[in-house]
């Protein structure tokens, strides 16, 4: 049974190289849909087309979702860089420009379509900051979200975590708005996951960190685990769930949540 409703649909994922994104249209194609990816390198999957966009670069976005064309039932934003980059070019990957491509992709979309993000439960500060975050948000254009991340860079920091909580505001915000449209927008707050940024975040984090985040599973994910979590949020069998900024994190915010998990002494292992 198709229970998933994936057969014959058009999707494109972002950030299918590798990683999440790469396991996210592996499980796609076999599902038996149509995969158009983009990317920074060129993804070794068989896709229907594959274009080179950088997403600190609007100007490939546009072209590349121009070449796409068509009908697109579903977007996965799964590009990503981690707080090792420099925080700017975070800032234009993980939010500008992921922002910019679901702006091309939109148009393209009808009732019965569905997008679905990455944040990280890095980003579970999110409703702490939302007065600034909806600041960021006010700035329409690509260029304009830039300028106001380079004016407060005391507020963007690394980049990482925020980016993320900005991913999460930004998503439930568009949910109301596309839902009139038929049209559903959610995000991912994945754990810690075995794919090439692994050793980013512990460079960046420490190792502590990075294990401590792991609980009560005390394993982290595979990439699969959390392509499985976008395809459900992006399936027909999802289609009264929006807004939600979904945990896929082995059961860490839980334990934050109930205190079986102490966040103080975690942070103050952080580099």
């Amino acid at each position: 049974m198709d229970y998933l409703g994936y057969k014959g649909k058009r999707v494109i994922v972002s950030g299918c190289f590798s990683g999440m994104g790469e396991a996210t249209a592996r499980l796609l194609l076999e599902q038996g849909a149509e995969v158009h990816g983009i990317d920074f390198k060129e993804s070794k999957l068989d896709l229907a087309s594959f274009n080179l966009v950088d997403l600190r670069d609007p100007a490939t976005v546009e072209a590349a979702i121009a070449k796409i064309g068509g009908k697109v039932d579903a977007l996965f934003n799964c590009a990503g860089l981690p707080q090792t980059a420099p925080a700017l070019d975070v800032m234009r990957v993980n939010f500008a420009g992921t922002r910019y491509v679901t702006e091309q992709v939109l148009p393209l979309m009808s009732e019965g379509g569905a997008i679905a993000s990455i944040s990280s439960n890095g980003g579970m500060g999110w409703s702490r900051r939302i007065p600034v975050i909806m600041e960021l948000l006010q700035q329409r254009g690509y260029d304009d979200a830039v300028k106001w991340c380079e004016e407060h860079l005391d507020e963007v920091k690394e980049g990482y975590a925020f980016s993320k909580e900005v991913i999460i505001v930004w998503s439930m915000m568009n949910s109301s708005h596309l839902i009139k449209k038929g049209i559903r927008m959610n995000c991912t707050m994945p754990g810690p996951t075995a794919t090439p940024m692994m050793s980013h975040f512990k460079e960046a984090s420490g190792e502590s960190v990075i294990d401590a985040a792991m609980q009560p599973i005390n394993r982290p994910s595979t990439p699969e685990e959390q392509a499985t979590a976008l395809l459900f949020l992006n399936s027909d069998a999802a289609s009264y769930v929006n807004g939600v900024a979904l945990p896929v994190d082995g059961g860490f915010m839980g334990g934050v949540a109930t205190g079986q998990v102490d966040l103080s002494a975690m942070m103050a292992n952080s580099k």
